[in-house]
């Protein structure tokens, strides 16, 4: 058996059932199901959203008249005419201007499942994780709605403290939590913020 073999969990048996593209897609829903932060009509950004299935779990909740936008460094195969996807690297100017181009007014709702090409050092894992995050936090200073939300993945390790604490003093409403779809051994968490 391969080392980095990993058994098929019920997650991952019950997307395919329901026809999402990833495990993942359950993270959202817990998520949703706690924080009731997605609304029918209401536009979404997600970023490194491949290969998909929080785009698809967030239209299911949205519905057809809202616009969802996704971006990552993998393409993104067609999901419905409502959502737009684009292979970019979120630190390029090219994402901002895409952004703008596709939706011009803000996003009440971000989502960000990224994570950065792992290493197996979980410190290193860990820094790479903040990076990412803080690139998010600087696109939601201009794409998030006043009262927006917005939803990070990151990696725990020593500068999560200070990490959230910058978040605290930038938005109104600092939650952490960490759905049972994470894999027990997974050192993700997950962080929402309200503007």
């Amino acid at each position: 058996m391969p080392k980095n073999f990993v058994p098929q969990d019920q997650y991952f048996k019950k997307a395919k059932e329901l026809g999402y593209r990833a495990r993942s897609a359950f993270k959202l829903e817990e998520i949703q199901k706690k924080f009731r932060l997605l609304k029918p009509g209401s536009d979404v950004l997600d970023l490194g959203a491949a290969p998909g299935s929080w785009l698809q779990y967030a239209s299911k909740i949205v519905g057809q008249h809202a616009k969802l936008v996704g971006l990552d460094l993998q393409p993104i195969e067609s999901l419905g005419k409502n959502i737009k996807t684009f292979t970019v690297d979120i630190f390029s100017p090219e994402a901002e201007e895409l952004i703008k181009k596709y939706h011009p007014e803000t996003f009440p709702i971000i989502l960000s499942d990224l994570a950065p090409a792992t290493s197996g050092q979980k410190e290193l894992d860990h820094l790479k994780s903040v990076d990412l995050n803080q690139q998010v936090v600087d696109l939601a200073e201009k794409f998030l709605s006043p009262r927006g939300t917005m939803v990070l993945k990151i990696f725990q390790g020593g500068e999560l403290n200070d990490f959230v604490k910058e978040l605290k003093n930038k938005f109104r409403k600092v939650d952490i939590y960490k759905p049972k779809a994470s894999r027990s051994r997974s050192f993700e968490i997950y962080i929402i913020a309200v503007r």
